[in-house]
C-alpha cells in the first residue's frame, strides 16, 4: 500500500517527558456517537496523551505544542479494540508448536517431528492450531497417529478453536487416563481426543508455565498486538498466572496495550481490585468473569436445539443445568463483577438469554452481559437481546472459517441465525467485535473485511454468505472501536479520537 495505515498507538510519539504534541496532516477516519463516519485532518494530544481537539484542517494553525508529527497524508483510526482475545495464548502459540495451516495429517506429523528433533530437551511438546477440517480426509487426529511420531514424552496439541486436544499415549499415561476413564461432564474422550471439559484431565497432568515463560509470552502477545494497530483487548479466561504476570508488566512499565480482564473462575475475583478500578493509569482492570455453556462447533461440541446433521445422534454438550448457570450467574453479579458467557449452539444461546433476562430483572439492564460468540442462534431468540441489555460479542472472521464446516453440521434448513451481525443491530442490541485470537489471526482487518463482505480472502462465495447479515464499513469499524470499548466497560476512555480520551 503507498499509504501506509496507522493505529494511533503505532505513532512515533516520545513519551521522554508530558508534552503537548500536533498530529497533522492525516486522512482521519472514526466513527461518531451517532453511527455515522467522520473525517479529520489533525489531533492535538495534551501533555497527558488524551485528546485534546479533533481538527477537520490537515494543516491547522495552532499556536501551541511541543512536539509536531507530519502523518505525511496517510489513514489514522483510533486503536482498535479486540473484544474477545486470550492475550497469554496468542503468545504462547507464537513461542510453542505452530500447527496453524496444517493441510493434512501428514503434514501435521512433519511439522511434530521436526519440532521434536529441534527441542530433544522439552519434557513435553505442546503445540495448537489444527483443524481437520482443512484436512482432506476430515478425520480427527488420535494418540496413535502422534505415538508413530513421538513415543517417548508426552505430547498435547491444541485444535484450533481451543475447544479439544489431541495427545499422544504417553501424555494420558501422565494423566492417568486409561480405556476405562469416564468423561467428565460436558467432555468427552476418544482415541485420544479430549473434547471440551475432558481437556481438564490432561491440563492438570501438564506442567504449569514458569513465571519468566508467562512474561514472555506476555511480551510476545503486545508486540504482535500492537504491530496490528490493537490497543486494548477483552482478555479472555484469564488464570491466575496470567493475572499475576499482567501484573508484574504494570508494575515494570511494560504494559503497553490496554486489558479488560475476564477471569477463568470466580476464586479469582477474590483475589483481585474491585472492578471499577483501572491499575497503572488505564492499563489494566478486572472486569469480570468468563462462563461457558457448551463447546465449538467444529469438534461438534456447541450445543444445539436439533441434532447436528452430520452426526444425528449427538445435540453437543450441555455444560451446565438451567439452574447451575443462573446460580454462576448470580455470584458473579452480587460482587459487582461483569459476566461473559461463552454460547456457540442455538440452546446455549437460548439457555443464556434466559438467564441474563432473570439477572436483568434482578439487577438492572446497564450490567453488560456479554455473550461471547452467539454463533447459531434461533431467529426468534434474537429479539431478545436488547431489551435485555445482552451485548453480542462477535468474530467476523469465524464466520469466513467456518462457513464450510457449518454447512455440514447445520444442515442447509438452520443457518438463518448463524453469524447474524445485521439481524443483531437491526434488533436494537450492542454489537462488539473481536478475534479471538490464537483461534484466529490477531489482526482485525480481515474481520472488517469479512464483516462488510461476508467473503473468505479468496473472495468466497460470491455474493457473500447469507449477503443479508453484511454489514456497511461504518458499522463494522463502530463494533471494533467504539462497540468494543462499551462492552468493557471502558467507553468513557476509549474507542474514539474525542477531547478527553
Amino acid at each position: 500500500m503507498r499509504k501506509l495505515l496507522i493505529a494511533l498507538s503505532a505513532l512515533p510519539i516520545s513519551t521522554a517527558a508530558p508534552a503537548e504534541i500536533l498530529i497533522s496532516n492525516v486522512n482521519g477516519i472514526q466513527v461518531g456517537p451517532d453511527g455515522a463516519l467522520q473525517h479529520f485532518g489533525s489531533l492535538l494530544i495534551d501533555d497527558n496523551g488524551r485528546v485534546e481537539s479533533v481538527i477537520k484542517a490537515p494543516h491547522p494553525r495552532v499556536k501551541r505544542y511541543d512536539q509536531l508529527i507530519n502523518g505525511e497524508g496517510r489513514t489514522l483510526l483510533p486503536g482498535m479494540i479486540d473484544a474477545h482475545g486470550h492475550v497469554l495464548g496468542l503468545g504462547f502459540g507464537a513461542l510453542q508448536l505452530d500447527l496453524v495451516g496444517t493441510s493434512s495429517l501428514d503434514d501435521l506429523k512433519q511439522r511434530l517431528r521436526s519440532y521434536a528433533v529441534a527441542h530433544p530437551d522439552a519434557r513435553w511438546i505442546i503445540g495448537r492450531g489444527w483443524n481437520q477440517e482443512l484436512w482432506p480426509t476430515k478425520n480427527f487426529p488420535t494418540a496413535a497417529d502422534l505415538d508413530s511420531v513421538v513415543g517417548d514424552r508426552p505430547v498435547v496439541l491444541e485444535r484450533v478453536d481451543g475447544h479439544a486436544y489431541v495427545v499422544n499415549s504417553a501424555a494420558m499415561k501422565a494423566a492417568g487416563v486409561t480405556a476405562q476413564t469416564p468423561p467428565p461432564l460436558g467432555g468427552r474422550i476418544e482415541n485420544g481426543l479430549f473434547v471440551d471439559n475432558a481437556k481438564a484431565m490432561i491440563d492438570k497432568a501438564t506442567p504449569a508455565a514458569t513465571p519468566a515463560e508467562l512474561d514472555q509470552a506476555l511480551a510476545k502477545a503486545q508486540d504482535i498486538l500492537v504491530s496490528y494497530g490493537v490497543t486494548a483487548v477483552g482478555s479472555m479466561s484469564t488464570a491466575l498466572g496470567d493475572w499475576q504476570a499482567m501484573r508484574r508488566a504494570g508494575d515494570a512499565g511494560r504494559l503497553n496495550v490496554r486489558l479488560m480482564v475476564y477471569a477463568d473462575e470466580l476464586k479469582l475475583l477474590s483475589e483481585v481490585p474491585h472492578p471499577t478500578d483501572w491499575l497503572y493509569g488505564d492499563r489494566l482492570r478486572m472486569v469480570g468473569i468468563k462462563y461457558y455453556a457448551d463447546g465449538a462447533l467444529g469438534s461438534r461440541g456447541a450445543w444445539l436445539k436439533q441434532p447436528y446433521s452430520d452426526m444425528p445422534n449427538t445435540h453437543g454438550l450441555q455444560f451446565h443445568s438451567d439452574a447451575e448457570m443462573l446460580s454462576l450467574a448470580d455470584r458473579a453479579a452480587s460482587a459487582g463483577f461483569q459476566i461473559a458467557t461463552h454460547a456457540i449452539g442455538d440452546a446455549a444461546n437460548a439457555q443464556i438469554i434466559s438467564v441474563y433476562e432473570q439477572m436483568s430483572r434482578k439487577y438492572g439492564r446497564d450490567r453488560r452481559w456479554r455473550i461471547e460468540h452467539f454463533q447459531i442462534a434461533d431467529p426468534a431468540d434474537i429479539p431478545r437481546l436488547a431489551s435485555a441489555g445482552i451485548i453480542a460479542s462477535m468474530q467476523p472472521t469465524h464466520q469466513t472459517s467456518d462457513r464450510l464446516m457449518a454447512e455440514k453440521r447445520l444442515g442447509p434448513n438452520r443457518p438463518a441465525g448463524a453469524y447474524a451481525w445485521r439481524t443483531v443491530l437491526k434488533s436494537g442490541a450492542k454489537l462488539a467485535f473481536g478475534t479471538d485470537f490464537p483461534v484466529e489471526s490477531a489482526n482485525p482487518f480481515p474481520g472488517l473485511a469479512a464483516a462488510i463482505s461476508r467473503q473468505d480472502v479468496n473472495g468466497q462465495p460470491s455474493g457473500g454468505w447469507i449477503p443479508s447479515e453484511r454489514l456497511t464499513f461504518e458499522q463494522a469499524l463502530n463494533a471494533y472501536t467504539r462497540g468494543a470499548a462499551y462492552a468493557g466497560f471502558a467507553d468513557q476512555k476509549i474507542g474514539a479520537l474525542e477531547p478527553g480520551k
